[in-house]
């Protein structure tokens, strides 16, 4: 069996940040050289960038991705006891925040294909206590989200979305209108946490926004619940990206297109290799949604993904598997007043089979030619 071209990473940052390591040095070495080091220059030229990338009126950084999804539920004014619907399968910062702030996480199933939430998932878990949804934008690709939109409407429901996996992403509308995901609901929320499409080199967030209103108040719960210094109007959170990682994330962003159409092609090289296997399933596309494959993840049947994750194993490939238990399946929500199901078919399937293969920019052919070896040859 041959070996691997070189070391196989599930994500490269280093040849990354080699192509531009003049540009990043230069950005970090000014925000030393300034002082400016909480919300400097460089974090209000993120800001704008960022604002210009997305489409959209309102940025607001912040320190995390999981501040994120915890400053848009405050600003948005939850009430403990309050629903809101999440899948079940995700990251745990999803429903995380939820229960922090002492609402009730409902978590439902997901399309067994895009591993996203659906409108048809989320219509019965509404109750009168229901005030919003999270759609997570898992993997890199948009939860359809117009019958999703038109059911909150419909309910008076907010939309939270979580697009930590998935910016850069566009969902196309049944009249032509073409967003970013993150600006599809009443707010969006991503992370920057290094190995996500567009990574700083430690920890990050942002929230976004086209509601001016909104936008005050997410500005003021992310900073101790300020309007203006040391006049405290709400109870809020200190959460900030500091300028360093302002500084790394503004010459990564201009590049995040072209680095998301080179995950396009590594997936377009899987799905050529590996479709047609028996018993594996490629990623599927939604039509109205562009993919960015944060991950590239199949679904591997037969109780055989042991078997193939050691196989990748031996020869050098590694793997990761998101998630291996669905999220009512946790302690931390297990038995709790809060989740009320115990069982979901779909997310029991998927945590039973799903395997994500290494992706990320810096995928060359012959690495890929040499993973794709490697699953065939189990099969």
């Amino acid at each position: 069996m041959p070996t691997p071209p070189a070391p196989i990473q599930m994500v490269e940052l280093r040849t990354q940040y080699e192509a531009m390591q003049e540009e990043v040095d230069a950005a970090v070495m000014e925000v030393i050289r300034s002082g400016a080091f909480i919300n400097g220059p460089a974090t209000r030229d993120f800001q704008a960038g960022l604002e210009a990338f997305l489409r959209c009126k309102h940025v607001v950084p912040c320190g995390n991705g999981t501040d994120a999804l915890q400053i848009a539920m405050m600003a948005l004014d939850l009430k403990p006891g309050d629903e809101v619907i999440v899948p079940a399968f995700t990251y745990v910062a999803s429903a995380e925040v939820i229960a922090l702030l002492g609402l009730s996480p409902v978590m439902v199933d997901v399309d067994p294909f895009t591993f996203n939430l659906t409108a048809e998932q989320i219509e019965p878990a509404i109750t009168e206590r229901t005030k919003a949804i999270v759609p997570v934008h898992l993997f890199g690709q948009s939860c359809d989200m117009e019958p999703i939109v038109r059911l909150a409407k419909a309910h008076g429901l907010h939309i939270v979305e979580d697009n930590a996996q998935a910016i850069g992403a566009e969902y196309t509308f049944s009249d032509g209108r073409v967003s970013r995901t993150g600006t599809l609901g009443d707010v969006g929320c991503t992370s920057f946490y290094p190995s996500k499409n567009l990574g700083a080199y430690g920890d990050g967030g942002a929230i976004n926004t086209d509601d001016d209103r909104l936008a005050e108040r997410l500005r003021s719960v992310a900073n101790h619940g300020q309007s203006r210094r040391y006049y405290h109007d709400v109870v809020g959170v200190n959460s900030r990206l500091d300028s360093v990682q302002a500084a790394i994330l503004n010459c990564k962003l201009g590049r995040l297109d072209a680095y998301n159409e080179r995950r396009r092609r590594a997936a377009g090289y899987y799905d050529a290799a590996l479709s047609g296997l028996d018993g594996l399933l490629t990623p599927a596309r939604l039509p109205a949604s562009t993919h960015v494959y944060h991950q590239y993840t199949l679904r591997i049947d037969g109780d055989r993904r042991g078997a193939l994750q050691h196989h990748l194993q031996e020869g050098g490939v590694p793997s990761m598997i998101y998630y291996p238990v669905p999220l009512y399946d946790q302690g931390a929500f297990r038995g709790t007043a809060a989740n009320a199901i115990d069982f979901l078919p779909i997310t029991d399937l998927l945590c039973k089979e799903v395997i994500s293969l290494p992706m990320h920019s810096e995928l060359d052919e012959e690495s890929l030619g040499y993973i794709c070896e490697r699953v065939r040859s189990f099969f």
